[in-house]
């Protein structure tokens, strides 16, 4: 099924549930393919700007995860290591054996569980606002955290997501947000088991300082890398995705912090870890 030049959309099968799939038909086959992972309550559909330029050169997968978007509907809702799960049987059937992981809000707790479970399968982690840990705690702040970013987003956002919000339904969004809130994101990022970038929005009322993140990633005992985008919020990936897919490009080449041309409001943090600590 095509869904536009360049791209198609497909029903894959895992575990009895069909799960809808878009996949570039461009790209280098032989590179180790991008997978993006979706927030919470929302389909694929936001991801696609930036999935479309990195597409010029990798081949870049973008699912709805059960119970999102086009897959299938469900009877519960997964929580986030289910999810994990569900991704990996997604990549089984995909013929996917190693991929650069793309998380955005929610789907960065379920990059980080993927990885965890099976790092041989992960190349890379880009973690795009990884919600998630204290700074959303308790519900109710985080709830008005999600309202204030609401009002910072674009407009055209909310063409995309209100139809997914809907579908998906207030009570199950809810049951979801707070598992969310509970999962501790920077904390799990000291222990990634691959080498990680953490891309966050400066003006993202759901995540914590920049300060704060190169602190929790200065305990990783791996090379972590911060870029912070001055201009954006939440939903970086469909608000930025020339910033983003710049710094994602650049990061994958290996050529961030050596002298990068990076598009201007990108800044960029090297974060070693901190041997004292």
């Amino acid at each position: 099924m095509l869904t536009e030049s360049g791209w198609k959309g497909e029903y894959v099968r895992v575990g009895g549930t069909s799960i809808y799939c878009r996949r570039s038909t461009g790209g280098d086959g032989d590179d180790i393919p991008v997978v993006h992972i979706h927030g919470f309550a929302i389909s694929g559909a936001y991801l696609m700007p930036t999935a479309r330029l990195l597409a010029r050169r990798w081949v870049n997968v973008v699912p709805d995860l059960p119970g999102y978007g086009r897959s299938e509907g469900r009877d519960g809702v997964l929580d986030i290591p289910a999810l994990a799960e569900s991704l990996l049987a997604l990549l089984d059937e995909l013929g996917v054996e190693k991929a650069v992981l793309v998380g955005n809000s929610m789907g960065c707790p379920v990059a980080l569980e993927v990885a965890h479970a099976a790092p041989e399968r992960v190349h890379r982690l880009v973690l795009v606002s990884p919600a998630g840990g204290v700074q959303n705690r308790p519900l109710a702040r985080a709830l008005g955290q999600l309202a204030r970013d609401g009002l910072r987003e674009s407009p055209r956002m909310f063409r995309v997501a209100l139809p997914d919000y809907v579908s998906f339904g207030p009570v199950n969004g809810l049951r979801l947000f707070r598992e969310l809130t509970l999962f501790p994101s920077l904390e799990r990022l000291v222990h990634a088991p691959v080498p990680t970038l953490a891309v966050l929005g400066r003006r993202d009322p759901l995540m914590p300082s920049p300060s704060r993140v190169r602190e929790v990633a200065g305990r990783s005992g791996r090379l972590v890398m911060v870029a912070v985008i001055d201009e954006a919020a939440h939903a970086v990936n469909f608000s930025h995705p020339v910033e983003l897919a710049s710094t994602v490009e650049a990061w994958l080449d290996d050529e961030l912090g050596t002298g990068a041309d990076l598009p201007a409001g990108v800044r960029l943090f090297v974060v070693h870890r901190d041997d004292s600590a």
